[in-house]
């Protein structure tokens, strides 16, 4: 906590350890007025904590239209993320209240993220990392093995579900591999060196998968029994986007009976999963723990435009609103 002349506006930071666990600084907040920083807070938390404050910014602790009634002074929002569905939007129109987030902090970090499985994926490299350390390369006594065979992806047809930022420097990085991108979008966005397609073709055609497209009602479980029943026998699925595209326990059972060669997944459709979570105990599945976005320097990025949409608020001159 760092105080300010009493004028100053109080900033509340109700879970500030996912973005900065101690390796990064708050000082540009600081600066900006009386800053209080909480590493997590329950939703009963919300306006204890809150009352007075001007200015709150969350990463992932709701913030409804109960709590905005409650909380009388408040004036801005800051979502210390891109996705916003956490904030009640329509409540903070309603008030007035200014709602921001962070666009584009995290491109470079999720694309290299999103390649990093698949390459995983094609090249079986946790599946045979984790046999080597368990012995089996004594066990057979040879000097190779392998039990499904590593995909070589150059030549092969990456598809990819969204083309905006993250999915042009995915399509980028991949070019470089070799592969043929072609993408869906239902916007028409399109990149240089990328055929656009309808869904079908992209269905048919790809050897890889990549999901890059924020979850909505039209497409929450679109990766379902139908669809993955059109891809190429041992294609690859690959998602940094949101768990909820996925149907997972059908996916799952895919994985399970060899028809989908791979699961790459950075994101389920609970976080933390369900001890039951069907992917958990999938074959041929590579998950990891919502991290894509987590290198240092994107949380330093995401930390200074998030302090820059303060101060712009502050001159009453906002941007990166959403609200």
């Amino acid at each position: 906590m760092r105080a300010t002349p009493t004028a100053a506006p109080v900033i509340v930071v109700l879970d500030g350890y996912t973005n900065n666990p101690g390796d990064l600084s708050w000082q540009r907040f600081a600066a900006l007025g009386e800053l209080t920083v909480h590493d997590h807070s329950e939703p009963a938390a919300v306006v204890p904590r809150c009352t007075g404050a001007t200015v709150i910014c969350t990463n992932k602790t709701p913030l409804t239209a109960a709590h905005m009634a409650a909380l009388p002074a408040l004036r801005f929002i800051g979502v210390l993320a891109t996705g916003v569905n956490v904030v009640d939007l329509a409540a903070a129109r309603a008030r007035g209240i200014v709602v921001t987030n962070v666009p584009a902090y995290g491109t470079d970090s999720v694309a290299q993220h999103t390649i990093g499985l698949m390459l995983c994926c094609a090249s079986r490299i946790v599946e045979l990392e984790r046999s080597v350390r368990a012995g089996e390369w004594q066990r057979r006594q040879v000097f190779s093995y392998w039990d499904e065979p590593p995909m070589e992806l150059a030549g092969k047809v990456l598809g990819l579900i969204g083309l905006g930022a993250i999915g042009r420097r995915v399509a980028a990085i991949a070019r470089a591999l070799g592969m043929e991108v072609i993408a869906y979008t239902p916007s028409g966005r399109t990149a240089a060196g990328v055929e656009a397609v309808d869904l079908d073709a992209l269905r048919q055609r790809s050897d890889v998968i990549s999901l890059h497209c924020p979850l909505t009602g039209d497409n929450a479980g679109m990766i379902d029994r139908h669809f993955l029943q059109q891809l190429k026998p041992g294609a690859i699925v690959i998602n940094t986007a949101r768990g909820g595209l996925l149907n997972e326990a059908d996916v799952a059972t895919a994985l399970a009976q060899g028809r989908l060669g791979g699961l790459g997944a950075d994101v389920l459709s609970s976080e933390p999963p369900a001890a039951d979570n069907p992917l958990l105990q999938a074959p041929r599945c590579v998950i990891t723990p919502h991290s894509a976005w987590a290198s240092r320097e994107a949380r330093g990025r995401l930390l200074d435009i998030a302090a820059d949409n303060i101060a712009a608020f502050l001159r009453g001159e906002p941007i990166n609103t959403v609200a």
